[in-house]
């Protein structure tokens, strides 16, 4: 007997999921609040829109978390506050296609850690992808020398955002084994907007008074790169090999960079576009280690 048609195109999704996470970096860009409130405010949001819908489909699940998995998602949700703090700080240093090329290497340093976390071995095809990327990196770095240390330090804190991310997504993936969609998407964003609030609060930075521009740039990233794009990234899961999840984030940088070449007339450099293409090519290179379209069940969430 044949399973029902979908209601929803996985395709569409997937898609839905590009266009959606691409849109980050400019709401960040248009936000005139510090980072790290513009990082807690996006969390937080994307968090109290989940919790009534974890309420009803997930409550039990949610109780019955044992303390290894209540550590395991505190630890998640701290890399994943270090993810955005620092990749949102990165954008008032750099140019959001800087920002957003770098930030996205995590799949260059999961192919590096991930003997740290299984028993896999690194690949000559992700060592290779590790030396690309680094060469591009390299070629990055380079052309910002020439604009002084701001454009250096968020280069690095893009690294380091991709870096935390990385460490996320492991930890991530030990969540996903025992956790639905629902139950997993509540508990990082949650640990994750903790830690951010206590962060901001304890910092005493203001959280409101700020223009309508800034309102609109939280619940854009709190509404569509959030709720909706990382959404749709984790429920393509269950159609999509990882593989092709992983792949199709190279689209991020692409539209990320040239909206901003569109509304805040950032330059494209023939450097940066050198760049930036051996980045993609070794994020390329580490993500479809050991990867087939076949993947997609055995990393799909359980209904």
């Amino acid at each position: 007997m044949k399973p029902p048609p979908l209601r929803f195109p996985p395709a569409l999704a997937l898609v839905t999921g590009v266009l959606a996470v691409s849109t980050g970096a400019i709401f960040a860009r248009l936000s005139e609040a510090s980072p790290l409130v513009t990082a807690a405010w996006r969390v937080g949001l994307a968090t109290l829109v989940i919790a009534p819908f974890a309420w009803w489909r997930a409550r039990a699940e949610l109780r019955a978390l044992s303390r290894r998995e209540l550590g395991l998602a505190a630890l998640s949700g701290l890399l994943l506050a270090l993810h955005f703090a620092t990749w949102i700080s990165s954008l008032s240093y750099t140019t959001v296609a800087n920002s957003v090329v770098l930030v996205n290497t995590n799949p260059v340093w999961v192919a590096l850690l991930t003997p740290w976390f299984t028993r896999d071995r690194v690949t000559r095809r992700a060592w290779l992808g590790v030396l690309v990327s680094v060469a591009g990196g390299g070629v990055i770095g380079f052309g910002d020398f020439a604009g002084g240390s701001r454009a250096l330090l968020g280069d690095g804190l893009a690294l380091a955002g991709g870096l935390a991310a990385a460490g996320y997504l492991l930890l991530g993936r030990r969540l996903r084994e025992r956790l639905s969609l629902v139950a997993y998407v509540t508990v990082c964003y949650g640990s994750a907007a903790v830690v951010l609030w206590v962060a901001v609060l304890a910092a005493g930075l203001p959280v409101t008074g700020f223009s309508a521009p800034t309102w609109g740039a939280f619940l854009g990233m709190a509404l569509v790169s959030q709720s909706l794009g990382h959404t749709s990234y984790n429920w393509a899961l269950k159609y999509f090999g990882a593989s092709v999840i992983a792949v199709s984030l190279l689209g991020e940088p692409v539209l990320s960079s040239l909206a901003a070449w569109w509304l805040f007339g950032e330059a494209l450099t023939w450097v940066k576009a050198a760049g930036a293409a051996l980045i993609l090519a070794g994020i390329y290179l580490s993500a479809t280690v050991g990867k087939s379209p076949s993947d997609a069940r055995t990393t799909a969430e359980g209904e």
